[in-house]
């Protein structure tokens, strides 16, 4: 899996491995020198690694303006410069040195490096921004740009000229590569940023690794596609970080998920229970339940109303299907086989009967410590009954979309704020709440997060949420802990919505299609194909 850093993690490996300007100059004259040439040493191979991806992706006689700041982020872009000018092509840098006192010493080194290599002719250094002094170069759909103003160190918005800069480079539909990060993009979560502020990058060039910001959706429109440049980091350093968060993937789903034995019976795999339906909300009865027949337990029961006893049995035959004999919803809950997978919510209505009936069933769950899979118009009757939060049995799951979660816990202007509040809750309720979306996360009580890599816009469709609280129940069923069932069923989800677009295309892939999909996505999981493998008949 791959570590998520903490703007801490990175502030501390970047020192570790470059040091720390304050303390560097404090050294005695022989040591300061040698700090200072691993520094400069460092710089040179970001810079390397810039003009070397960048030089793919441009055109012959394609002209490329490099923006650099005071600071570090701008000792890469001219470091980035300089190699790309020995390239050849048509190349502009702009230095920002407001004042003509503000470089950084790495930044100034690396400008007269660029000035004694042959770079004066197409370097401009801003000293004064006002009018008659500066203006921005042309820049159009054809220009490459390279955006070495701010990086990672610089942790307010923009402001004055710099948002001026930044518009006009979003405005110019140039092609844009950011280094570290794109400039006015800060790392907080909570921070309220506003997106035409900072710059719009084509592609991020990132250093250590991903923060969690970069799986925010309001901030994909800035950093389009990232990747991290393998630069030397202090190896001490990165192996002694202990990241509380990291992208899920298939490996981590087979160490967690181990294969069928051979000798093995139904009674072995555990049974889920699925509380589901309601008069005219059948159909998320039908397809939790046939999810959780597809996740490898050996038993299915849906407690139901009556309405939905000939949907059921016809629909998925191969579950069991259960009433308290109320008509058109559920007003009676319980779980007398004691299975481990419990999922209450999809279609099951809020009506005061199915909620009285669910507050005693939680609060019967919450003295056994029995957890539970809680989703749909469960959550909706909790919002509706916040007291009942309270109730919600240690370690259980909740799976509620941007809406939900925000009717439950307040409203939040960003996913980065609703990230926040999501770590905040899982702690204080004890519970692992699966936050839907683009990129799915799971918030495990212990400030841990699992960011889904698997996701699909194929996934968005009316009924994938009740695919995915069934997909989890029969995972549970299995004796797999909560916090585990929840994050490899939202990897499950996205590998079967994969597999059902492969046949029924992105916007053709419905609900039914994304639960057929799961037992084959759970066997690609498992047995992954060698690349250019054939299937050999049996």
């Amino acid at each position: 899996m791959r570590n998520i850093y903490t703007p801490a993690d990175i502030e501390r490996i970047t020192e570790a491995t470059i040091g720390n300007p304050a303390e560097i100059a404090g050294m005695e004259p022989s040591r300061r020198a040698r700090a200072y040439e691993r520094r400069a040493s460092f710089i040179s191979s970001v810079g390397e690694q810039v003009a070397s991806e960048v030089a793919g992706m441009r055109k012959p006689g394609q002209e490329t303006v490099v923006f650099a700041g005071d600071g570090i982020c701008g000792a890469y872009a001219l470091e980035a410069a300089l190699e790309l000018m020995h390239r050849g092509g048509p190349l502009k840098v702009i230095l920002f040195n407001i004042g003509g006192e503000l470089l950084s010493a790495d930044t100034r080194d690396a400008r007269d490096r660029f000035v004694r290599e042959g770079g004066r002719k197409v370097l401009q250094e801003v000293i004064n921004p006002g009018p008659g002094c500066f203006e921005m170069p042309a820049m159009n759909a054809g220009t490459l740009v390279i955006d070495g103003i701010f990086g990672s160190e610089y942790r307010k918005p923009l402001r004055g000229g710099y948002q001026a800069v930044a518009r006009s480079i979003n405005e110019s539909k140039a092609t844009v590569v950011s280094i570290d990060l794109p400039s006015g993009m800060t790392t907080d979560l909570s921070v309220g940023m506003v997106n035409r502020n900072i710059i719009h990058a084509d592609v991020t060039l990132t250093l250590i690794g991903p923060t969690l910001a970069f799986f925010m959706p309001e901030n994909a429109e800035l950093l389009g596609r990232w990747k991290v440049l393998a630069v030397p980091f202090d190896e001490e350093a990165m192996r002694h970080t202990r990241c509380t968060s990291r992208v899920l993937d298939s490996r981590g789903v087979r160490s967690v998920m181990p294969p069928r034995p051979q000798v093995v019976s139904k009674a072995d795999l555990g049974e889920a229970l699925i509380f589901a339906g309601s008069y005219g909300m059948l159909g998320a009865a039908v397809l939790a339940t046939r999810a959780a027949t597809r996740s490898g337990c050996g038993k299915v029961t849906c407690h139901g109303p009556r309405c939905g006893f000939f949907v059921m049995q016809s629909a998925v035959p191969s579950a069991m299907f259960t009433t308290d004999g109320a008509d058109v919803d559920i007003q009676f809950f319980d779980n007398p086989r004691d299975c481990d997978g419990v999922a209450i919510g999809p279609g099951i209505g809020r009506s005061d009967a199915t909620a009285a009936g669910l507050s005693t069933f939680l609060k019967s769950c919450y003295a056994a410590k029995k957890p539970l899979v809680l989703d749909a118009d469960a959550l909706n009757i909790i919002s509706d009954r916040p007291e009942l939060l309270d109730f919600i049995p240690p370690r259980s799951i909740i799976t509620p979309h941007a809406g939900e979660f925000d009717r439950l816990f307040g409203a939040q202007n960003s996913h980065g704020t609703r990230t926040l509040m999501a770590l905040e809750m899982a702690q204080r309720y004890k519970i692992v709440i699966l936050l839907k979306g683009p990129k799915t996360l799971t918030v495990w009580p212990d400030g841990s997060i699992l960011v889904n890599s698997s996701g699909t816009e194929a996934l968005a469709t009316a009924g994938s949420g009740d695919v995915l609280t069934g997909l989890i129940a029969g995972l549970m069923a299995q004796k797999i802990m909560p916090e585990i069932a929840a994050a490899i069923g939202a990897y499950i989800h996205g590998v079967a919505g994969r597999i059902a677009a492969r046949t029924c295309g992105i916007q053709g892939t419905t609900a039914e299609d994304i639960a057929d999909a799961i037992g084959p996505a759970i066997d690609t999981i498992l047995n992954p194909r060698p690349t250019g493998a054939k299937t050999q008949a049996l």
